[in-house]
């Protein structure tokens, strides 16, 4: 997850024209925006800054400074626009498994995923991030945390309730939009930071994992390794009460800037990553998105309840004549190609559009995402793209065109660990952990990765074998 609907044109091009935001919804942190001189404008119905310009200010920066120093060092994103929902209920895995392409029955306590909302057509309706949570009661029970678009949420929300009043179960709603902070801190340095204000180890916290409860100058927050950027970095959930203490406690860091949407975007961007009404709408499946991997192996098995719109993506999956259509990245000459902008064969013919571009400020050069008909989505492939009524050449290549950077926790070769499950379930980060040592597992799920940018794979480990018994990790991997 990531950005949210864009109700305006893309960072690059956005105006400095001050207008009014009375008719718009604010953050709680607001006001703070406008001390920081923060351009704003209409996201997804709030009032948020582009960037900030106040004079003398050290968060002052251009987009293309603001995108270099999150890369490099910390920067500071208020995206409480953004909004939360908790399910809860002994059938609340298997309703959210109706809505959505997740494997939540497999995901281990404290782990996030990001999933696809579908349609009964196979179209998103949403790109969304789902977490498995333990109750704070501590009599063990488990509740699961959404993340929503804020452009999307009400749409969202219907379809759910459209669901919930069809469905055969016992599961509960709660809707926490605009009752809580959410701050995204992202970059290299996000970590040292975190770990100097709660005094806590965060090195054993691999990306995609949760933290219920991390002090923050007394405010109990709950945090996510995860963010929206291509660079390591924690989404901070603030109590209510704690919001604007909080969001001044991190600015204050060193090595901390403000940072707004036109960095937000021109990262995103840069990692290749998917923005909702870009590259995702209602008619677009997740695998035609490049989103397949969301669908877990376990939802696109016949035998297991089906999803909304399950025929149609994992017919997708299994047999790719049924997809008319293919997400690519391309290095394009000339002005950058932007949304809209036709895509071109070498010889003329149009075959797709560009649905994301801009001028990639970390690598000084054009890139662009975009849909293409089939045969043309090779990396390697020569294209056109039409900007301004003239056509220029571009190239489809592989994406992040900015290799990312998700932290990995450091497992020696032998071991297996991870947190508050000693030797029971962990993240390894590399192939040179070829094998990890058994211990009393007995039969339990466990998440594996393997090497920079290897797909996450899950993992059913059956013990077999006297404690000691060393396995090889790729044959965990189904």
């Amino acid at each position: 997850m990531r950005l949210l609907t864009r109700t305006f044109r893309p960072a690059a091009r956005i105006g400095a024209r001050p207008f009014s935001t009375d008719h718009l919804k604010r953050t709680a942190t607001y006001e703070d925006h406008v001390a920081l001189g923060g351009k704003l404008v209409d996201f997804a119905g709030y009032a948020m800054p582009v960037q900030y310009v106040a004079k003398d200010s050290k968060h002052s920066l251009s987009i293309i400074e603001s995108t270099k120093w999150t890369r490099e060092h910390a920067s500071l994103f208020d995206v409480s626009h953004m909004c939360s929902v908790i399910w809860r209920g002994k059938d609340a895995v298997r309703f959210v498994e109706k809505v959505t392409v997740a494997d939540v029955a497999g995901l281990p306590v404290g782990r996030g995923v990001l999933s696809v909302i579908c349609n009964e057509a196979g179209g998103s309706i949403d790109d969304t991030m789902i977490t498995k949570c333990a109750d704070e009661d501590g009599k063990g029970g488990e509740h699961i945390y959404q993340v929503i678009n804020a452009g999307c949420a009400d749409k969202d929300l219907a379809h759910f309730r459209k669901h919930l009043a069809e469905f055969d179960g016992e599961v509960d709603l709660e809707v926490h939009w605009d009752t809580r902070g959410l701050f995204a801190l992202q970059g290299p340095e996000s970590q040292k930071i975190l770990e100097k204000l709660s005094g806590k180890d965060l090195s054993q916290v691999a990306f995609g994992e949760w933290i219920p409860a991390l002090d923050l100058g007394g405010a109990k927050t709950m945090v996510s390794r995860c963010g929206y950027t291509g660079e390591d970095g924690f989404e901070l959930f603030v109590p209510g009460d704690a919001i604007k203490d909080t969001w001044k406690l991190l600015l204050g860091q060193d090595g901390v800037r403000a940072a707004g949407l036109g960095a937000r975007d021109a990262l995103r961007l840069e990692a290749g990553l998917c923005l909702y009404g870009h590259e995702l709408d209602e008619e677009t499946t997740p695998v035609e998105a490049g989103l397949a991997w969301t669908v877990g192996k376990a939802r696109r098995d016949p035998s297991n309840a089906p999803f909304l719109g399950k025929e149609k993506i994992v017919g997708q999956i299994n047999d790719a004549k049924t997809r008319h259509k293919y997400r690519v990245g391309m290095f394009t000459k000339g002005p950058p190609a932007r949304e809209g902008a036709k895509i071109l064969s070498a010889d003329g013919q149009e075959v797709g559009v560009v649905t994301s571009g801009s001028m990639s400020p970390c690598l000084g050069r054009n890139i662009s995402i975009g849909y293409v008909g089939k045969g043309f989505q090779k990396a390697g492939t020569p294209l056109q793209v039409v900007v301004r009524n003239k056509t220029h050449t571009a190239e489809v290549t592989k994406m992040p065109f900015v290799p990312t950077k998700y932290y990995k926790r450091e497992v020696e070769e032998g071991n297996w660990g991870g947190p508050g499950h000693g030797a029971r379930r962990g993240v390894v980060p590399s192939q040179r952990a070829t094998q990890v040592t058994c211990g009393a597992w007995g039969s339990e799920r466990l998440m594996c990765q393997l090497g920079p940018g290897a797909r996450r794979l899950r993992c059913e480990v059956v013990h077999r074998g006297p404690v000691g018994k060393h396995l090889p990790v790729m044959s965990l991997c189904r």
